[in-house]
Order: structure tokens, then C-alpha cells, then sequence
């Protein structure tokens, strides 16, 4: 290839060189990335695990585990009066904030989120059923 003095070209020409290098570099990203696309498709994570389970050294990798359940987002139940913005679903080991609320007299109830407590004696009304509400 040929080089060019890029300084003494006019702008116009300079431009349309400025596009044509755009178009060409875009057309080449996009099949590299189709390229690499096909082949990450064809990886199976089966095949993975097949190759790590007759590999001879023994591997604890993501691959050798069956995937993990999605939850649902689940709403805190609890709140710290000292700091509102510390809240706790009720679920896992207790905060710290929790446990020194329990340890000075206060008991969960004390703690919960208001809106949590009228819903739940709603609930506890209703017999545990979710009838909705006729508006």
C-alpha cells in the first residue's frame, strides 16, 4: 500500500478517507463479533463439564454445579428507628442493629415497617387467603 501525505490533502478528501476507514472498520467489528458469537454458541456447558470432570486435577469450578434458582425480590419486614435506611427482610442471619435492639428490651414488633403490619393483620383477617380488594 501506497502512503499518503495526509497533511497536504484537502479536507474534503480527508473527510471522505475519515468514512471510508469508518465503514470499513465497522463492517470488520461486526463479523469478528458474529465470529466469536458462533463460537461461543457452539461451547456447550455440558462439554465443559465433561472436559473438567476428565481433566486429572480435581476442580470445584462454577461448571461442576447445577445452576442456582432465581428468588423473588423480597420486601424488608424490619426497620432501625436510629437509622431508617437500615432496613431487614426478616430472612438470613439478623443485623447487628437487630440484635443490639433485642439485646436493649425491644422486641421485632417494635421494629417492623408499619405498611408490613397493617398488610399482615389484613392477611391474618382474611384467613392467610388472598381475596382482593373490591374498590
Amino acid at each position: 500500500m501506497q502512503k499518503q501525505n495526509l497533511a497536504a490533502m484537502r479536507f474534503d478528501d480527508l473527510w471522505q478517507l475519515y468514512e471510508d476507514l469508518a465503514k470499513v472498520l465497522a463492517d470488520k467489528i461486526t463479523a469478528q463479533k458474529r465470529e466469536l458469537e458462533d463460537r461461543l454458541a457452539k461451547l456447550n456447558p455440558v462439554d465443559i463439564v465433561g472436559e473438567v470432570r476428565t481433566s486429572r486435577r480435581r476442580s470445584s469450578s462454577l461448571t461442576d454445579r447445577t445452576p442456582r434458582r432465581k428468588y423473588p425480590v423480597v420486601l424488608p419486614k424490619y426497620s432501625n428507628p436510629l437509622a431508617p435506611s437500615q432496613k431487614w427482610s426478616g430472612r438470613g442471619k439478623r443485623p447487628r442493629w437487630v440484635t443490639a435492639a433485642l439485646a436493649a428490651g425491644q422486641s421485632l414488633d417494635d421494629l417492623r415497617i408499619e405498611h408490613v403490619q397493617k398488610h399482615d393483620r389484613e392477611e391474618r383477617a382474611r384467613g392467610g387467603r388472598a381475596i382482593p380488594a373490591v374498590r
